[in-house]
């Protein structure tokens, strides 16, 4: 290896060094800022999707700080409206628990013998590992309503800090967008700069708008599908599957999860069970694959592994609300690493080009070699119909030699007999035409009378 190249790979690696130093640095501090960080970023999502309102009431005259307030108080006042649909029915449900947990008792008895059967193996694994040791029990005071109590300070602050910092957003997003753009000295710079807020703002507020507008389709087929069903509080439902459906994949399982165990406590069919989990998939499968697709366009379909990817690391990061700004997020940076390197914004639509020229190639040749295997039938058919044919007339003309033959040794035949008929003739003609002869004369000799011998006398 010589020195120049020694040194490339040595700048190489110092650079993924600090990449990677780099990303580590910025995971610990959001980790660590997290009660600060997690409900500012939702409040800069959440504001996005506002801001073509808040731009609508600006063109009408509205200044930027009362279009901002008019922003927060209209979503808080669907955040109470939710919270009321949402008390009576949750209450309802508390109130039920205790029978509810009695009726999935009974439906989950049938499962009480192979629990038991694992229950048996688990302590005898534990006995021959030694595990016989003494359990210490630990009992600790409170439950979920102390649990609840004493998270209500948290949830009171991060709710404020949240209202704040979207007020805040909306309001000073255009000065906060020129501040930056003025840290850039060249044209181009700037111009990109400009860019990339645009491009950002666009693909979050498109993505959200029609997430919102399709999840909301989705929380009510699924509470005209629970209340068809028969489930208790289908609006709840209806509402669950709304705000759920803003975590993909997760929020998804979760409430198939809550649906099945709903179905399991209430109904008392199989099939009662299992079709509100089925009516739900059916419903997030046409959402998903059919009208987000329509609504979106391919621009902002995104990678499946990479959403998950995504969501399951902002989960690990900031739990529910990490879930809904996972997919921004990586709005976000899909605009980022397009405007930085402006060759991969036509990346997908080259990747796209390439598959349909490679499958055209493949459909041209897989038709080539149909009509090739077609020619390759066709002119064995026809030497086959050749052949046939050859072997008829071979035969045909041995037939026809055969019985030209035949024929010959008929006339031959004939010939014979016509000229054998014709020597025979003449001398039947002679023998006619000849004076018929005296008949033989028969002469009859008589014999002698045999003389007797003379016996002599004695």
């Amino acid at each position: 290896m010589t020195a120049a190249e020694f040194q490339r790979v040595l700048t190489n690696s110092a650079q993924v060094a600090l990449l990677l130093v780099g990303a580590v640095a910025m995971v610990a501090v959001l980790s660590i800022g997290k009660v600060i960080l997690a409900p500012i970023m939702l409040a800069v999502v959440i504001g996005m999707m506002f801001g073509p309102l808040a731009d609508l009431l600006e063109r009408r005259g509205i200044r930027p700080a009362l279009s901002a307030g008019v922003v927060v108080i209209v979503l808080l006042g669907v955040i109470t409206i939710a919270g009321m649909l949402f008390i009576g029915p949750l209450t309802e449900w508390v109130k039920r628990g205790p029978a509810l947990w009695a009726n999935l008792q009974t439906q989950l008895a049938g499962l009480k013998q192979p629990l038991e059967s694992l229950s048996a193996i688990q302590q005898q694994l534990k006995s021959a590992m030694g595990g016989d040791a003494a359990m210490t029990v630990q009992v600790q005071d409170g439950g979920p309503v102390v649990d609840i109590a004493m998270m209500a300070p948290n949830l009171l602050a991060d709710m404020l800090l949240f209202l704040a910092g979207l007020y805040f957003f909306l309001a000073t997003r255009h000065h906060l967008r020129f501040s930056i753009l003025s840290l850039f000295f060249a044209r181009r710079l700037r111009w990109r700069a400009a860019h990339v807020f645009h491009d950002v703002e666009l693909k979050v507020s498109k993505f959200l708008v029609a997430a919102t507008f399709i999840n909301l389709g989705v929380g009510v087929a699924t509470a005209i599908a629970t209340f068809a069903i028969g489930l208790p509080s289908p609006l709840l439902w209806g509402a669950l599957a709304f705000i759920m459906n803003f975590i993909p994949y997760v929020g998804q399982a979760v409430m198939f999860a809550i649906l099945f165990a709903v179905g399991l406590g209430t109904q008392s069919t199989p099939l009662g069970i299992i079709l509100p989990v089925v009516s739900y998939g059916a419903i997030n499968l046409a959402a998903d694959q059919v009208i987000f697709p329509h609504l979106v366009g391919k621009a902002l379909t995104l990678n499946p592994f990479l959403i998950f990817v995504s969501i399951a690391f902002w989960l690990w990061l900031w739990g529910p609300v990490g879930g809904f700004v996972a997919v921004p997020s990586l709005l976000v940076l899909q605009s980022l690493i397009m405007s930085i390197f402006p060759s991969t914004a036509k990346l997908p639509e080259l990747v796209q080009r390439k598959i349909e020229a490679r499958q055209a190639a493949d459909a041209a040749v897989m038709e080539a070699a149909a009509a090739e295997a077609k020619a390759a039938s066709l002119a064995k058919a026809e030497a086959k119909t050749e052949a046939q044919e050859a072997k008829a007339e071979a035969k045909a003309e041995a037939l026809e030699a055969k019985a030209e033959a035949k024929a010959e040794a008929q006339e031959k035949k004939a010939e014979m007999e016509i000229a054998a008929k014709a020597q025979t003739a003449p001398e039947t003609r002679s023998a006619a035409a000849a004076p018929a002869a005296a008949p033989p004369t028969v002469t009859t000799r008589r014999r002698a009378p045999r003389k007797r011998a003379a016996v002599p006398t004695p």
